[in-house]
């Protein structure tokens, strides 16, 4: 226990970061087994037995940027749970569509819970903050972001592949007067699209995003997929890039806003993996590539990496919010889950380095004339 304790002692103290110190990143140990754990179990030991109760810090965010700025991880090395999750990543496919319903769970956690911690929009995926002071502004402007780089008009016909609540399918059957179908494998976000969505032209399908009533509904004039890639996985990439460019008219626009990985990998983070996002994984830059080689052309690709801290640090500012008002009845280990969720996640986006945040503009061939960046 000592030798663990010393090690560990030695990591942090590399990133700045100190044991029972009095800095708000200092990770203050309440159980000495935390540094054992830590050397055993890597980032999934870390992360759960902050859970655990086992260590406190005031900054979790702020932990984790100096971490990862560090490449502390490097000098953890890899446990037996990683190496495990990277073999059945090779031998199986985590992402077919028998798994659909693990990634669904996350999703039906109650939707008065995902609106009370993403606000007013219900939007489950990075916000755009060019010019918005405050988060509902500023997924409100992602959406008509998202809007202008489609080049959506009037009387058009709209996928919203992976819909979550429903946020862009009414912002664009309200304000661009299309139709909109709708996908979504929830039933709780299925439901909840139907009643926000309710007399306007939305068609909602409950299914993965493969199921031939995806297909049948089309072709489509554009196509969104908005925060859905991170489910698909590596040997299903270029089948869905495939699907994307079936599923668009000759002459429409695809746009797949995704989390996206620096360095190409078959696995995520196995707390993540464990306890968040069951399957989840996210594409690199060669992924995308060789998956869009030869079925679509790449118009554009905007990275929004930096504006994701400040997206997350919003949600925990809601989540301690409905914490603090005694609302939320789901118990401390919940709470320590989704904290640590949250503010680990912002520290990694502040550290731009190994998770990144892409919109990119995909069309069956080249648009005539060019397509016009927005930003």
């Amino acid at each position: 226990m000592a030798s663990a304790k010393r090690i560990v002692v030695d990591l942090l103290g590399r990133a700045g970061v100190g044991t029972d110190g009095r800095e708000p990143w200092d990770l203050h140990v309440l159980d000495d087994r935390f540094y054992g754990r830590l050397i055993a179990q890597g980032s999934l030991g870390f992360g759960d037995s902050y859970v655990d109760g086992w260590w406190q810090c005031p900054r979790i965010d702020e932990l984790i940027h100096r971490v990862l700025s560090y490449d502390l991880e490097a000098d953890v090395g890899t446990g037996w749970g990683v190496r495990l999750q990277l073999l059945k990543a090779k031998l199986l496919n985590l992402q077919a569509p028998s798994r659909a319903p693990e990634v669904a769970a996350h999703y039906d956690l109650g939707n008065e819970f995902f609106e009370r911690v993403l606000g007013k929009t219900v939007m489950y995926s990075c916000a755009y903050w060019r010019r918005a002071g405050d988060l509902d502004a500023a997924q409100t402007d992602k959406i008509d972001l998202v809007a202008q780089k489609l080049e959506v008009a009037t009387g058009e016909h709209v996928l919203d592949l992976g819909c979550g609540w429903g946020a862009i399918a009414e912002h664009l059957a309200r304000t661009r007067g299309c139709r909109v179908t709708a996908v979504t494998i929830s039933p709780a976000q299925a439901a909840y699209v139907r009643q926000r969505c309710a007399g306007l032209p939305v068609e909602v399908i409950e299914a993965d995003y493969r199921d031939a009533r995806v297909v049948a509904a089309g072709p489509y004039d554009k196509v969104a997929c908005v925060g859905m890639m991170e489910h698909v996985g590596r040997k299903n990439y270029r089948g869905f890039l495939a699907l994307c460019a079936r599923l668009v008219k000759p002459e429409g626009l695809c746009l797949v806003h995704t989390i996206g990985t620096s360095v190409t990998t078959d696995v995520t983070d196995p707390w993540i993996e464990r306890r968040i996002f069951p399957g989840s994984v996210l594409p690199s830059v060669v992924d995308v590539a060789r998956a869009a080689e030869g079925q679509l052309t790449l118009e554009d690709w905007h990275s929004l990496g930096a504006d994701y801290d400040r997206t997350l640090v919003a949600w925990h500012d809601n989540f301690a919010g409905y914490v603090a008002s005694g609302e939320l009845q789901r118990g401390e280990r919940f709470n320590r889950t989704w904290r640590y969720y949250l503010l680990s996640f912002a520290g990694c986006f502040r550290t731009r380095r190994s998770i990144q945040l892409w919109q990119m503009v995909f069309a069956p061939v080249g648009r005539k004339g060019g397509h016009v960046s927005v930003r």
